[in-house]
């Protein structure tokens, strides 16, 4: 199976356009109905309905034995991202990363190879990275007895070692996940214990990711927020297109329409494209135009990430579950490249800006007034339309991963 890196993929260029895309891009493109031919504007694809009414119980987002078991069958078995691999471009690069609630590492080693790591001395358990922001370092140095381990989480040194008895460096490594990078993210599987299941990494999404530029991407900025709200409130969103011309009707709103988008499976993510208010597909061909100016690229990555196209960038968030009712979601803006003139300088703040404004101040908000009102007991069950029909797929998706033999 090819990685991300394995991939091919064109140059980076400045500006996405149709040719850089990848096959399955351009095909699912080509699928977008114009505005004005009668379509429902529901997602497309043979295996969802475009008219539906289903229910979720409310319990779900609300009950700590669900939460319990969401963590154990998923969050703590199957592969779960923890970054864009671009936050970690050089050997060297470490940062101390917390978003699951366990202190971990994150380092990519003299070897080139990302690698998580507990973040606990094997003396004594201090934690020998404190700063979440990346640096470089050529070692691991626990600041309380300065035992010092290589990024390969070997023990190199300990202070002192003549006082141990038989004492033996080989048995000091740190605890380490299973990790891999793949489709321009860094994964891991947050339990050591459990035997990984690598089989989600789909050829074809890490194909996109590569066209799309993930894993060459300069990180310009990362904000964490902390959000009041079960982690699948704050998913739900960036997975419908229903609320984007009315919760958003103040700030991007105007930018869309409801209309068709295509829905493509890819491995256990979805990737959804859908033309904005002044898509044509006449216009496809135009030489040299930015396709994301037009076209939204939204990805679902299974369990818990999105991944969305704009003009000059792409969005990146991780959500992460602390508790039934509090979620951490890392966001990240990428770049196709570090912007080297003052414009280029002038439209990545903004942008940065905007978009922290659209998705704190209402995607996010939305999740946390929604809790709230859950949580008043005044519904048993949420429904969902056709505008909304792949947030069932994926609870069935999800639930399919439960553990039921405990």
């Amino acid at each position: 199976m090819a990685s991300a890196a394995d991939t091919a993929a064109p140059s980076a260029r400045k500006k996405p356009t149709l040719d850089t895309l990848s096959p399955s891009q351009i095909e699912a493109i080509r699928r977008i109905p114009a505005h004005d031919s009668g379509q429902k504007p529901v997602p497309i694809a043979d295996w969802l309905d475009p008219v539906i009414k289903k229910t979720r119980p409310a319990s779900i987002f609300l009950d700590p034995a669900r939460f319990d078991l969401e963590q154990r069958s998923v969050f703590r078995r199957l592969p779960v991202p923890l970054m864009p691999a671009a936050r970690l471009p050089e050997a060297g690069d470490v940062v101390a990363f917390d978003g699951y609630g366990p202190a971990l590492i994150v380092a990519r080693g003299r070897d080139g190879v990302v690698r998580t790591f507990h973040n606990a001395c094997q003396h004594k358990g201090s934690k020998l990275v404190e700063t979440c922001e990346v640096h470089k370092a050529a070692r691991l140095i626990c600041p309380y007895h300065s035992w010092t381990y290589g990024l390969d989480g070997r023990l190199l040194a300990a202070a002192r070692s003549e006082m141990f008895t038989d004492f033996d460096k080989s048995e000091y490594r740190l605890s380490s996940l299973p990790t891999r990078e793949y489709a321009g993210m860094i994964w891991a599987v947050l339990d050591p214990e459990v035997e990984p299941d690598w089989s989600g990494m789909d050829d074809g999404f890490a194909e996109d990711m590569a066209h799309l530029g993930l894993p060459t991407a300069h990180v310009y900025n990362h904000r964490r927020f902390q959000i009041d709200a079960n982690w699948k409130l704050v998913l739900e969103p960036f997975m419908e297109s229903y609320h984007v011309t009315r919760l958003h009707a103040s700030s991007i709103g105007d930018l869309f329409t409801d209309m068709a988008s295509i829905c493509t499976k890819l491995g256990p993510h979805q990737r959804k494209v859908a033309g904005k208010i002044q898509f044509k597909p006449s216009d496809l061909d135009i030489p040299g135009e930015n396709i994301h100016k037009t076209v939204t690229h939204a990805y679902q990555v299974f369990p818990n990430a999105t991944v969305i196209t704009s003009p000059y960038y792409i969005s990146m968030m991780v959500l992460m579950p602390i508790a039934v009712d509090r979620t951490n979601v890392d966001y990240y803006m990428l770049l196709p490249q570090k912007p080297d003139n003052e414009k280029a300088e002038s439209i990545a703040s903004r942008s940065y800006e905007l978009i922290l404004r659209v998705f704190g101040e209402e995607d996010f908000r939305a999740a946390r007034i929604t809790q709230e009102g859950l949580a008043s007991g005044g519904l048993k069950t949420v429904t969902y339309g056709g505008m909304e029909n792949t947030i069932p797929t994926y609870y069935d998706q999800l639930e399919s991963h439960f553990l039921t033999n405990e």
